[in-house]
């Protein structure tokens, strides 16, 4: 078989990914753990369980279950299994599986056995060295890729010509790409952005208005960047570096935020709205039936902060409701006193 592109993962991000590529006509390896859903999508062209109006010219699809077999044929992968279920997923391949391949993680989570970052737990894993990897950031929600809206994603690699040529395969008419060397910063920033989104839903589910949330988000920016520029500056004091200056205000860190804050398509919002309302976290869970990334990475984060001791009241307070049953109503007046 040629050599191509390989997805880990059969979700709507994973099918909206495979959508960009296909559409731009490159041939494709994908991995989806389920057979019946691999049988469906060779006789009805579309998955059937995520976003079921995508169809594929399945020509250009090699769909297996057998994932050592795709990773295999295929130079560079994709990752994009919730970060929970990370581990699991790729807990059969050897240790050299992923050697002389870029990996690309479209995955904005931690992995939560180490609070690790997905590049972490690779080199770890699988001795992926952090030049061979690469993120794909927002703002972009598969749906609206999937309905052919104008979207942008970021591409972040330590290598701009190899990260631009990775980029390029995913530009269209409805898709630009944009890039930058911020590997660990974006990643950070799309791990805060699902915990603010959470807490955004929670705000929005204890019926606060649009002008508290404008500023919710605005604090919820200050704590992200401030997040972000600590963090550096630890890592950078460690490497006996230069801590490098980036701009916070680019999509992929605040206007990820924002949609990820205010959008209906928005999988933690909805989640965050149900706690809100009055859920609890199981019945959320159930309810929502797919992935909230920000509920594992709020106490992920809440761990990794331990040790850089940030002040960071909304995502502590994220944490408190989710993981030690803190009332929202509670949480969210003591944040309001604290806001600016």
């Amino acid at each position: 078989m040629e050599k191509s592109i390989g997805i880990i993962g059969g979700g709507s991000w994973a099918t909206a990914l495979a959508k960009i590529l296909t559409d731009n006509g490159h041939r494709i390896n994908w991995w989806i753990r389920s057979e019946d859903t691999i049988r469906h999508m060779q006789l009805r062209h579309h998955n059937k369980h995520y976003l079921t109006s995508v169809y594929f010219d399945t020509n250009l699809l090699e769909l297996s279950s057998d994932l050592e077999y795709i990773v295999g044929a295929s130079d560079e992968l994709v990752l994009s299994v919730p970060s929970a279920f990370l581990e699991d997923a790729l807990r059969e391949l050897p240790e050299n599986a992923f050697d002389n391949k870029h990996v690309i993680s479209a995955i904005k989570g931690l992995v939560p056995s180490t609070n690790s970052l997905i590049n972490e737990y690779l080199a770890t894993r699988f001795n992926v060295s952090l030049d061979r990897y690469f993120t794909i950031t927002g703002p972009c929600h598969a749906e609206e890729v999937a309905n052919e809206k104008l979207s942008y994603l970021t591409f972040s690699g330590l290598m701009p010509e190899r990260t631009q040529a990775i980029a390029d395969k995913f530009t269209n008419s409805n898709l630009q790409t944009i890039v930058n060397t911020d590997v660990i910063g974006v990643q950070l920033a799309a791990v805060l952005k699902n915990i603010y989104a959470l807490g955004a839903g929670i705000a929005h589910g204890l019926e606060y208005g649009d002008n508290f949330l404008s500023v919710f988000i605005t604090n919820c920016f200050r704590e992200m960047q401030l997040f972000l520029e600590q963090y550096e500056e630890r890592k950078a004091a460690e490497e006996g570096a230069i801590s490098a200056v980036h701009n916070y205000s680019a999509s992929a860190y605040l206007g990820d935020l924002l949609v990820t804050c205010y959008s209906l398509h928005s999988r933690n919002r909805t989640f965050g709205n149900m706690i809100g309302k009055g859920y609890s976290v199981k019945a959320a869970q159930l309810e929502l039936n797919m992935i909230a990334e920000g509920y594992y990475a709020a106490k992920c984060l809440h761990e990794m902060n331990r040790e850089i001791g940030v002040y960071m009241p909304v995502a502590q307070a994220v944490y408190a409701i989710l993981w030690q049953q803190l009332h929202p109503t509670e949480a969210f007046m003591a944040l309001e006193k604290g806001f600016i």
